[in-house]
């Protein structure tokens, strides 16, 4: 008699299918990750922007760097109001004449420092104060683009004035000197809102090398420079391009 031919079932062999692989996620669950990290960036960056428009940004990478180096530093906010209108001036002559008339981007400038090889600096005060606050200091196109990025941000939300009273707020005047109220305290021992136009420009002339030059005894550059400085501050108050912060 034949042997039947039939197949066992997998109960009656104790044999069990093998587990379906699993799948990886799809390139939509993986572009709808993606997107949702990049805005969750963007809204954080945004809101920073928003932030520190209306309140006055804590201390910064650069600062918090210089206090371990140096075991502290001096560090001062002085509000809008209590700054010397021709301080404000006087930086303004000095490291961003056009600060009144761009966007954020000093394109006469930046065409100038090309044409001269680099050689020639070209950041507005808008770009400082975003590599400041927001960024680290150092040369390398990583943080150059986030500057790049962040700067029409600032100039949209930011009024001129801001920007300017967080620069003068921020800037280093000198090693570990922090801000125009310190600066004006730690060279001539008066309040910002006390200087003369001749302390201003004295010290918007060391901003290029807060660490190589001095307020109280100058040099031959830094005397040079802040006299160039009185006049273009004048200037810049008689035709009009200090008229966004002055106004």
């Amino acid at each position: 008699m034949a042997k039947s031919s039939k197949r066992k079932t997998p109960a009656e062999t104790d044999e069990r299918p093998e587990p379906a692989p699993r799948r990886l996620p799809g390139r939509g669950v993986l572009r709808r990750w993606v997107l949702r990290g990049v805005l969750g960036v963007a809204g954080a960056v945004l809101f920073l922007v928003l932030l520190f428009s209306f309140f006055n940004p804590p201390t910064n990478i650069y600062q918090l760097q210089e206090s371990a180096r140096l075991g502290g530093i001096e560090r001062e906010w002085a509000d809008w109001d209590d700054i010397a209108p021709v301080m404000a001036r006087s930086v303004v002559a000095a490291e961003d004449a056009n600060f009144c008339l761009h966007w954020g981007f000093d394109m006469r400038a930046i065409r100038a420092a090309i044409a001269e090889g680099g050689n020639r600096g070209a950041s507005t005060i808008s770009q400082q104060v975003v590599k400041n606050v927001y960024l680290w200091h150092g040369r390398n196109w990583g943080r150059k683009a986030m500057e790049g990025m962040l700067t029409p941000l600032v100039e949209l939300f930011w009024s001129k004035r801001r920007i300017l009273e967080v620069y003068l707020n921020v800037a280093e005047f000198d090693e570990g000197v922090f801000g125009v109220q310190a600066a004006a305290r730690h060279y001539f021992g008066v309040d910002a809102a006390n200087l003369t136009p001749v302390q201003a420009a004295r010290l918007a002339s060391v901003l290029p090398d807060p660490k190589g030059r001095s307020a109280a005894r100058p040099g031959p550059v830094v005397r040079r420079k802040a006299a160039q400085v009185l006049d273009g501050a004048e200037t810049i108050r008689r035709d009009g391009r200090a008229a966004c912060f002055e106004d």
